[in-house]
């Protein structure tokens, strides 16, 4: 529930709130539990709460003593275990924590609590994904999950996979080598010297694209040629150093860059340094210098986004997710079905698994066999 995509390096200051001692307004869970509906992720938090998520969890999360007390994050974790589930927008979730009984309860709030502001989901999730843990969350529900049996005599997962949008541009491979190579040069000591003597193709120094007639094939041509030019002698003549982790990814991205969607010229073997536009798609492509692991992914032939594809086994009677993992948009290991045997590996039993036909596999299917479960597409 991490990891999606590079964050800023700016650090968000704020002292961690403190639950209150009353709530505002009659305690919704204490009045209205009959309203709640038994067995749901609804009444699971609201009598799970303070043993899921206690203050010391996050204590690590907020290291300042300065700053505006924030809204306590228990609060806060619960409400996006809700929007997770419910695939909410942050807009979405602060109006069903302002209206809604079940999502107070499940929250702690007092029946005239107003809630709080969306923006402060976005800020905790920030903090989540810079701390030591950022999967603190998932690991807490499971621990209580196990602890009180709550899915115990439940034997159906349902499976599936959403794409999650990357907020980053696709970069066409002009685009790709030119911030390449500018990072290099800001990143690593001594390149800005291998640039000015080297690298002819583009003034590295100058914003934007160079300046060319676009509309002529042979000036883009030309233009290619140049930049996988500089590349390769940019990386060919840096000094020899030991590089810290910015440089070092730096130099590995131009290196992917320079490779991944060019090949050598008409009546070139690559010696002699003459490059085209590759006519072909490279197996993996690398689609941002900005977020290099983001991905092309289809939902549909004609339909293609960019990002990554979070994988779930969901328990659907209560709605709990069993199982969660991240992966890359496109790849063969990184299938519905390829990845299917890695969310239910820790299930433990004779499963019914629900499924839609992405995951009908021979391999799957057979694996799934021979672990006691039962295929259900």
């Amino acid at each position: 529930m991490a990891g999606l995509g590079r964050l800023p390096r700016a650090t968000v200051v704020g002292v961690m709130g403190q639950s209150r001692s009353e709530s505002v307004g009659p305690d919704v869970w204490s009045t209205c539990r009959e309203l709640i509906p038994a067995g749901s992720v609804f009444a699971f938090l609201a009598e799970h709460r303070d043993t899921l998520f206690p203050e010391a969890l996050f204590a690590d999360m907020y290291p300042s003593p300065n700053g505006r007390p924030s809204v306590p994050p228990g609060v806060l974790a619960c409400a996006i275990v809700l929007q997770t589930l419910q695939g909410l927008s942050d807009m979405e979730t602060a109006q069903e924590l302002h209206c809604d009984l079940r999502w107070k309860a499940a929250c702690g709030l007092g029946l005239h609590d107003l809630g709080f502001h969306p923006s402060l989901l976005a800020y905790f999730r920030r903090r989540l994904a810079r701390s030591v843990r950022p999967d603190r969350l998932f690991d807490a529900v499971r621990e209580v999950v196990d602890a009180t049996g709550a899915l115990k005599g439940k034997n159906r997962r349902a499976l599936d996979s959403a794409v999650l949008d990357d907020a980053v541009a696709t970069q066409d491979t002009v685009t790709q080598l030119i911030a390449a190579i500018r990072n290099v040069i800001r990143e690593v000591p001594g390149a800005h010297l291998v640039a000015a003597a080297h690298c002819r193709g583009h003034d590295y120094s100058e914003p934007g694209n160079p300046r060319i007639a676009w509309s002529d094939e042979q000036a883009r041509a030309e233009l290619v040629d140049a930049l996988v030019t500089d590349a390769l002698q940019l990386l060919g003549r840096l000094p020899d150093q030991d590089l810290g982790p910015h440089a070092a990814d730096a130099v590995g991205i131009l290196a992917l860059v320079a490779g991944q969607d060019v090949e050598p010229a008409d009546g070139s073997d690559g010696t002699d340094r003459r490059w085209r536009i590759a006519r072909r798609t490279a197996y993996d492509r690398m689609i941002s210098t900005v977020d290099p692991d983001a991905r092309h992914a289809h939902k549909s032939y004609s339909q293609r986004r960019e990002g990554f594809k979070a994988h779930l086994a969901i328990e659907p009677e209560t709605g709990l997710i069993t199982a969660v993992t991240l992966r890359p948009a496109a790849g063969a290991e990184h299938h519905e079905a390829a990845v299917a045997t890695e969310v239910l590996e820790d299930e433990r039993g004779s499963l019914h698994v629900l499924a839609d036909s992405a995951h009908s596999t021979a391999h799957l299917r057979q694996h799934l066999t021979t672990a006691g479960h039962h295929l259900l597409t």
